[in-house]
């Protein structure tokens, strides 16, 4: 059976002085979980989080990474930097990336492997538009993203990608998918890692939901047969909300 993994974006929000807050308020409530918690935190947090993290059971994430290791990439982050201070996660490929700052598929597949070559653990974002999805192409567009950003990875990598459907439509607007529109999507993405890997690898990667979860929608959506736990934004900047969200079957 597959495990659950929570993950709190923060985006650009939360100064270091109040991450150490937050995962010092965050700790107790979630210490007896045995759902993965993970909180994806801006890279001046990184260091201060990891440190105030140490000997709890809330793993730390990057937003975002370039697929050089190095070079003249002025105000870029490497997986190797990454690594070094003790990052277990990164996010790749969030709408946002693609959005305002031209991530494309290429980027991201590249991203994904250099993730894997620095010991990373990639949470891969996937969604479509409103557009899109008022004119039926949900499917083709979610299955596509995913067969392009697992192009050229092993069986073993592709089984420990995580892989976060967030239509585009329902980030920060309060708007969720019915927990049957998020599972029928998630689904789908499976059915396309089976075609391509085959059953056990389908089986075994981790596909959670993302889009406006909150503490009232995520135990319906976490109960889904294919939906493997949340990508969380802003409600994951309150440490109590979060921490229902994480404890969504109690």
């Amino acid at each position: 059976m597959r495990k659950k993994v929570i993950a709190g974006n923060w985006k650009m929000n939360m100064l270091p002085n109040e991450a150490i807050n937050f995962i010092d308020k965050l700790t107790p409530l979630v210490k007896e979980t045995k759902n993965e918690v993970i909180l994806c935190v801006p890279y001046t947090d990184l260091f201060y989080a990891l440190l105030t993290a140490q000997g709890t059971n809330i793993k730390i994430g990057a937003q975002n990474m370039h697929f050089e290791e190095s070079g003249a990439y002025t105000g870029e982050v490497s997986g190797k930097m990454l690594k070094s201070i003790g990052v277990e996660y990164v996010i790749i490929g969030h709408s946002e990336r693609r959005q305002y700052f031209n991530e494309t598929d290429e980027t991201v597949n590249k991203k994904i492997k250099t993730a894997f070559a620095n010991d990373l653990k990639p949470i891969v974002c996937v969604g479509e538009t409103l557009e899109q999805r008022e004119a039926n192409q949900t499917q083709e567009i979610i299955t596509k993203q995913t067969e392009l950003a697992l192009q050229g990875l092993t069986e073993e990598q592709v089984q420990n990608t995580i892989i976060a459907y967030e239509p585009i439509w329902a980030i920060g607007t309060g708007k969720t998918a019915t927990s049957e529109q998020a599972n029928e999507a998630i689904k789908s993405i499976r059915d396309k890692i089976c075609q391509i890997y085959g059953q056990n690898v389908a089986n075994g990667v981790i596909i959670q939901y993302g889009g406006s979860v909150k503490s009232n929608n995520a135990k319906e959506l976490f109960e889904m047969s294919d939906i493997d736990g949340g990508l969380v934004g802003g409600a994951s900047l309150k440490p109590d909300e979060f921490a229902k969200i994480v404890n969504y079957a109690n």
